[in-house]
């Protein structure tokens, strides 16, 4: 074995050590978009938001380090076996048609989109939520406005990212009591905080805008809270928008799995 070959498979060693760090620091920032995208979905509804472009380059350059590895890991596996015994004429051809069909297999599954841990992770998380109650930005055919109400998930479809809803309350001003199902992207969901797990359970400080299931209702709108819990499961006290009586705004207590952040850029 001499020096030269030596020095060409440590050189595509630490290539591909390189490589592979590049590729680590690209899945953090990935993982670093997936995460504001869950935590505010509706981010990438803001003019000049471009959250989306920068995922699509992160998934980009992502695809680019991977192939490169191939790439690399190919020219290795070359020098080790022009550097190992051969065997006979025929074993060989073998071996080097073998290496180019999975050469082949490599490159056709490299030109298949993958999705990243965390948003796999997500994605099942979504599909977790069937059967639950959560809050919906429907938008109503007869004004056209946007409002939030509380309904069921029936079904979360992984390829188009579309929820399946039902509104089991449709309320006693609709024409028909029939109850409604509607399609909504994941932007128009926020899963009510889970009472069985208080450590996600997000806490709300005095003058938060917040998003909150009216008394007695399956509607959400907008309210400040107006007094600091004690305790994650202690209710919160909040003060509706547009809730006035006698000129002033009554306070209404709302069960703290009832209460979800205000989306960025909410209209009602």
């Amino acid at each position: 074995m001499s020096s030269p070959d030596i020095a060409g498979i440590l050189d595509n060693s630490k290539e591909l050590d390189r490589l592979r760090k590049e590729q680590e620091e690209v899945l953090v920032e990935i993982n670093k978009m997936h995460k504001k995208l869950i935590l505010s979905p509706e981010v990438v509804e803001k003019p000049g938001d471009s959250s989306l472009s920068k995922l699509k380059m992160l998934y980009m350059q992502a695809k680019e380090l991977s192939e490169s590895e191939v790439s690399i890991s190919n020219q290795l596996l070359g020098q080790l076996d022009a550097l190992m015994p051969s065997g006979t004429q025929g074993q060989h051809r073998r071996r080097i048609e073998g290496s180019e069909q999975k050469k082949k297999r490599v490159k056709a599954d490299s030109e298949v989109p993958r999705l990243s841990p965390s948003m796999r992770s997500h994605l099942e998380s979504l599909a977790s939520l069937k059967g639950e109650q959560v809050a919906a930005r429907i938008t109503q055919e007869n004004s056209g406005k946007d409002e939030w109400f509380v309904v069921k998930v029936i079904h979360f479809d992984k390829e188009t990212r579309e929820f399946e809803v039902l509104d089991e309350d449709p309320g006693e001003d609709e024409e028909s009591t029939v109850q409604r199902k509607y399609k909504l992207p994941m932007s128009h969901i926020i899963p009510f905080p889970k009472r069985s797990d208080l450590s996600n359970i997000p806490d709300f400080p005095t003058g938060r805008h917040v998003l909150a299931v009216y008394p007695e209702t399956t509607a959400l709108y907008k309210a400040t809270v107006c007094q600091t819990r004690k305790r994650k499961i202690d209710d919160y006290v909040v003060e509706f928008d547009d809730d006035e009586e006698d000129g002033n705004l009554p306070k209404r207590v709302v069960p703290f799995h009832r209460v979800v952040a205000l989306p960025d850029g909410f209209r009602q």
